[in-house]
């Protein structure tokens, strides 16, 4: 029952200078004059979580055209923009007002990427909703029902006004929004007819200003991105029209080049790629397969029944790889545990920075072989099974690769970054790899073969703690805790926000109560989950309509689902 605001406005005075659990009163829906406000849960304690809150805004009221929201592309990037207003505002608006979170309003904001979430969500009809958390004010643990007045019928208003109607923005900036998504949902698109795994666009800026902060680089002197002319592709945009750019093909790729000319920038760039970004992040139309997976080596990390018998095999005392378990994985088991199940997961491409990772996964040189015979060394390199992953599962790899040589031999393209510009030295690289052989034997012999059904045991996904059934938290970017165990994702580079983190939290008990059932595979139960948010959307994970939750890949849901301690899988 939604009721009139002047009853809000009357509670409000009625408990000011109660207990601030008399705050209670003031859950439920309320018409506003612009907007209905619902407060969809208040918070017990000033120091707790902020109350939850939604704004609704109606159609008429939003005013927004229907072409900004036509589709699904142009809506997600409305969405992104409108929340992204909404958080300035709210920064701006909102006022200290008591103890504790007194006086926040707040919003989970998308940065650079744009991707759905459910901090504001664009309905068919037009309307816009608004998710956000407020706190309210209290002086120690006593309601100051005056400044709650103050900040529910002025600040929220002021902030929706300026921030979810089309007449506070302006025109222009609204449609270069959606339409700067729209190219870059059909640039990622057209990848395949080109036969291509990532597209970098000429004049795109690839550094970012530093390790914690990706917005584009601005000081001292920034190298727009220059495409050689023998990978040069042209692909025509709705919008954009033609744009050319570094086309990166299928199949084996090398970037090359001395330290600190950019090899990493350009393949972060292409591990982000897998998002699209907004306008002046300088990334725009930089853009991926959406199955690219960055990998690393990732000491101490749990591994559970996978099959690296691929990488690794005949270890001493006779242990098994085909089924491989352990709390506390080295560098080369982890690289291999992370590619098979990657793999698992239906990655179409790997992406792999020498400098993180396991050099002896990476390469074992002629020296080496002759010193140690095959017999004795258990670890197949990738240098020996990435061609194969190519040539028989269609695995595309792009590799940086600065002091292991060797792998010219299996390179079908080959980008030297020199003062952070791409040259094709394909043939060069081909003439240099005929003059000086290095004398390596290939150590492999037969196909690719790998089991990958992994079968995950329910009981094995435990989220309760003490006398609550279900405790999830997530602790910033890189960290789950559910139940008594923690998940830790800071080897999982492509998750580029905290609601993304909490929504695949929210993902593993959706799985675990809905689709595990020890019969079926990782892939089966990658594949319901992901479909029932593209049908339901992402409140199916978590139905009391929260505004912190992020659109993820099954890749980054596996990845978690992979470093969870207590995972079982069933016998085969």
């Amino acid at each position: 029952m939604t009721r009139p605001a002047d009853q809000l406005r009357a509670i409000l005075h009625r408990i000011d200078g109660r207990g601030y659990k008399a705050y209670k009163e003031i859950q439920g829906a309320w018409a506003l004059p612009r907007f209905l406000l619902a407060i969809d849960h208040v918070q017990g304690d000033p120091f707790a979580a902020p109350s939850r809150v939604r704004a609704i805004v109606p159609p008429r009221v939003a005013g927004f055209s229907p072409e900004l929201y036509e589709n699904p592309s142009r809506a997600t990037g409305l969405a992104c923009y409108l929340a992204r207003a909404f958080g300035r505002a709210a920064r701006h608006q909102a006022q200290r007002r008591g103890t504790g979170h007194s006086g926040e309003i707040r919003m989970e904001t998308p940065a650079q990427e744009v991707y759905r979430q459910t901090a504001v969500i664009l309905h068919p009809d037009g309307a816009v909703e608004a998710r956000f958390t407020v706190g309210l004010p209290a002086a120690g643990r006593r309601v100051l029902g005056r400044q709650a007045e103050a900040l529910l019928l002025e600040d929220v208003p002021g902030v929706v006004e300026a921030s979810l109607r089309a007449s506070a923005h302006d025109p222009t900036l609204l449609w270069l929004h959606v339409s700067t998504n729209e190219d870059a949902d059909a640039l990622r698109a057209a990848l395949a007819h080109h036969g291509l795994v990532a597209f970098v666009a000429d004049g795109a800026i690839l550094p970012r200003r530093s390790g914690v902060d990706d917005r584009p680089l601005t000081e001292g002197t920034v190298v727009p991105f220059q495409s050689p002319p023998s990978l040069r592709v042209t692909v025509h945009l709705p919008h954009a029209g033609p744009v050319s750019g570094l086309g990166i093909p299928r199949g084996v790729t090398l970037i090359v080049g001395g330290g600190y000319h950019g090899k990493s920038t350009l393949l972060r760039a292409i591990e982000r790629g897998i998002y699209n970004h907004r306008p002046g992040d300088g990334r725009e139309r930089v853009v991926s397969d959406a199955g690219l997976v960055k990998i690393r080596a990732e000491d101490g990390r749990a591994v559970t029944g996978v099959d690296i018998s691929p990488f690794i095999n005949d270890l001493p005392l006779g242990q098994s790889t085909t089924r491989f378990s352990t709390q506390n994985a080295s560098g080369s088991t982890s690289q291999a545990a992370s590619i098979m199940e990657a793999l698992e997961a239906g990655a179409t491409g790997l992406l792999v920075d020498e400098d993180t990772a396991a050099t002896n996964f990476m390469i074992r040189d002629a020296r080496m072989q002759a010193l140690v015979p095959k017999e004795r060394e258990p670890i197949t390199p990738y240098i020996d099974r990435v061609r194969q992953l190519w040539e028989e599962r269609g695995i595309s790899s792009i590799l940086v690769i600065g002091g292991s040589g060797d792998y010219l031999d299996v390179a079908d393209t080959v980008i030297a970054m020199d003062t952070f510009r791409p040259l094709d030295v394909t043939e060069r690289a081909r003439e240099v790899a005929r003059r000086l052989p290095t004398g390596r034997v290939q150590e492999i012999a037969g196909a690719f073969q790998a089991r990958l059904d992994r079968r995950p045991l329910p009981e094995s996904l435990d989220p309760s703690k003490g006398r609550r059934e279900v405790n999830i938290k997530t602790r910033g970017l890189q960290t789950i805790q559910f139940g008594t165990h923690t998940i830790d994702l800071s080897a999982v580079e492509q998750i580029v926000a905290w609601a993304q983190t909490r929504a695949i939290g929210e993902a593993l008990w959706y799985a675990r109560r809905r689709y595990m059932d020890g019969r079926r595979t990782v892939a089966e139960i990658l594949d319901a989950v992901m479909q029932d948010i593209q049908a339901q959307g992402l409140d199916v994970l978590d139905p009391r309509r929260v505004g912190d939750l992020a659109e993820f890949r099954r890749h980054e849901l596996a990845a978690a689902l992979n470093r969870l301690r207590t995972l079982r899988v069933g016998e085969r």
